[in-house]
């Protein structure tokens, strides 16, 4: 049954955040008539909160999910663009960004999104959020039209000390602005508390400004109602409305589940790991090429290392580990060769961020699939396997000690991820390191994640498109400003490498991170990325295993018509609710017709 959603026994500061209640009760087939409805596979795990100020909100309020909550930008990777959203224009200064709001913005309840709403937004909200590390690259954010009636006009003000703009920009595209009359009252109600703040679900009629609202979920489904009021339906597509009256995303367990439905045209559109898709085109289902890579690769799933626990904080150790992966597998058996050859470190030697990549260097200071050198790295740091007809056993530490069982950790079902893992393990258990596959459901995986509570865990660095990369990327896995003691949530460095005031600190990450954000010459921008990856090859904080797309990117046409691709890239490759691929649903028309 879906849940239900009543009125009754709310607090006052609920009312005041309610304009309705949300319609619910059972539902019958016809209800979400399918040919206004599309169906999009991106839910995992039963849904928890639609709380946008949440590390992990269930779907459609995901950061950059923007159908409910909006950003003030979307950011097109394929273009290396930003798209007007609720902001229409964006100046750049030496100590500062401006950003004018689009004068018809409202939100659902019809009052107009201000500048105030975003400087509270991000004042208060993000202020308090220790996931949102802004703040030490923003002095403050403030309202220029003050006097206005309605104030439009917002100034994202740098630090003198650490100036970002990169990081600015990366967040106008990424944070949705919430509306200061609905937050304000619930803040004062948790005491300024944001993990008081997390209690509130916002699953009772949520009040954002996009073209859909929350209209229902279940542990089988989430459903979302087109909002025929959207302001953005006059201001910004000549008064047409998204095509699907309700996005529905089904909640299925596992990758195969999601591809079964999508080959059966039960969902249109996808987000997940398929495997062999060229097998499943006579099924109608395409993705962004027709051939091999099929999906555009752009970011680098990485095996993050607990640093604060031992073995894993020996620099040898590591190495042994990422010497024993073979990636050539990882490449052709765990993502379907949706890639091109690993190189070693962090940046991606293709595309825009080529001109950083050294190869000399990758070479001479890389891990690369080498068992031998595997070896040698482990009994260099005094570790010994033992085995038992050709089986290990156990290893021991150069104390003679037996070294703990490790456990390589991913969410259950995310069959891509768990190949990998399966060919980490059989390689390092090849070579004598004792690792075995952890798969778990997502909601323990998505907490584990920033508390530090892993031995090993697959994540990926700077996970959605960013004006920042690959700086971002390096910050993800290196920054040590926000440091926090295991049990304690890191948005960024989980893995806890590099503690300051350690003996083992390296402050020249934390200056290299500092100050590539700000050059602007050219040649030392990269000069500066050369070192800091070949720190990263020297150390192997984390081991990066393979080049993916940002999101997998498949659709079929059974149902729907319109979704882009490389023959007809008017958006980029993301699913019609994510970034930029939200326009999709204005360009989105039913199957047969014919295109405008």
């Amino acid at each position: 049954m879906i849940r239900r959603f009543t009125c009754g026994a709310l607090t006052l500061v609920f009312l005041l955040c309610l304009s309705a209640c949300t319609r619910s009760g059972s539902r019958t087939a016809d209800e979400f008539p399918r040919e206004e409805t599309l169906r999009i596979g991106i839910a995992w795990g039963e849904p928890n909160t639609f709380n946008p100020l949440h590390p992990a909100p269930s779907w459609p309020v995901q950061q950059e999910h923007t159908v409910v909550y909006q950003t003030l930008f979307y950011f097109d990777p394929e273009k290396g663009t930003l798209l007007p959203q609720l902001g229409s224009a964006l100046r750049s200064f030496p100590d500062r960004m401006e950003v004018d709001l689009h004068e018809a913005a409202r939100w659902h309840d019809g009052r107009p999104v201000t500048a105030r709403d975003v400087a509270y937004t991000f004042n208060h909200l993000y202020r308090i959020n220790p996931g949102f590390p802004a703040w030490q690259y923003l002095s403050s954010v403030d309202v220029l039209d003050a006097a206005a009636e309605r104030p439009r006009t917002v100034a994202f003000r740098f630090r003198a000390k650490d100036p970002n703009p990169l990081m600015v920009q990366h967040w106008l595209t990424l944070n949705a602005i919430l509306p200061q009359h609905i937050w304000e009252p619930l803040l004062a109600a948790a005491k300024g508390d944001f993990n008081e703040l997390l209690k509130y679900k916002a699953d009772q009629n949520p009040i954002g400004s996009g073209p859909y609202r929350l209209h229902s979920y279940s542990a089988e489904k989430i459903v979302a109602e087109r909002f025929d009021a959207y302001w953005g339906n006059a201001a910004r597509h000549g008064g047409k409305l998204p095509a699907p009256r309700f996005l529905i995303a089904p909640i299925y367990k596992s990758n195969d589940h999601y591809s079964l439905a999508l080959q059966q045209g039960r969902i249109d559109a996808a987000n997940t790991f398929i495997p062999r898709i060229w097998l499943k085109a006579r099924k109608g289902v395409r993705a962004w090429f027709d051939e091999p890579p099929y999906f555009p690769p752009a970011c680098m799933p990485t095996a993050f290392i607990n640093h604060l626990r031992a073995p894993l904080n020996d620099v040898r150790f590591r190495r042994a580990m990422a010497f024993a992966i073979n990636y050539d597998d990882i490449r052709e058996l765990a993502v379907s060769g949706y890639s091109v050859p690993h190189e070693p470190g962090f940046i991606l030697p293709f595309g825009v961020e080529k001109r950083y990549f050294n190869a000399e260097d990758a070479k001479t200071f890389g891990t690369r699939f080498d068992p031998e050198r595997a070896r040698q790295e482990l009994a260099a740091g005094g570790y010994r396997p033992v085995f038992r007809d050709g089986e290990l056993i156990e290893l021991r530490n150069a104390a003679g000690e037996r070294v703990p069982t490790l456990f390589i950790q991913c969410p259950a079902g995310w069959s891509d991820w768990e190949s990998m893992i399966r060919i980490m393990v059989r390689g390092m258990r090849t070579v004598g390191i004792d690792v075995r596959e952890q798969f778990v459901d997502s909601t323990a995986y998505y907490r584990a994640l920033p508390l530090g509570d892993f031995d090993l865990i697959i994540a990926t660095p700077s996970p959605v498109p960013s004006p920042a990369e690959p700086w971002a990327r390096f910050d993800f896995v290196l920054n040590s400003r926000d440091w926090a003691p295991a049990g304690e949530r890191m948005f960024t460095n989980m893995g806890r490498f590099n503690k300051p005031g350690s003996p083992e600190y390296v402050p020249r990450f934390d200056e290299l991170l500092a100050r590539i954000p700000i050059v602007t010459d050219e040649a030392e921008r990269a000069a500066l990325y050369r070192e800091l990856n070949r720190l990263c090859m020297e150390l192997q904080p984390a081991i990066p295993l393979v080049y993916r797309p940002k999101a997998f990117y498949e659709f079929n046409e059974k149902v729907w018509a319109g979704f882009p691709t490389a023959a007809n890239p008017y958006l980029p490759p993301t699913v019609p609710s994510q970034g930029a691929g939200t326009l999709m649903l204005w360009h989105l028309r039913p199957a047969g017709s014919p295109p405008p």
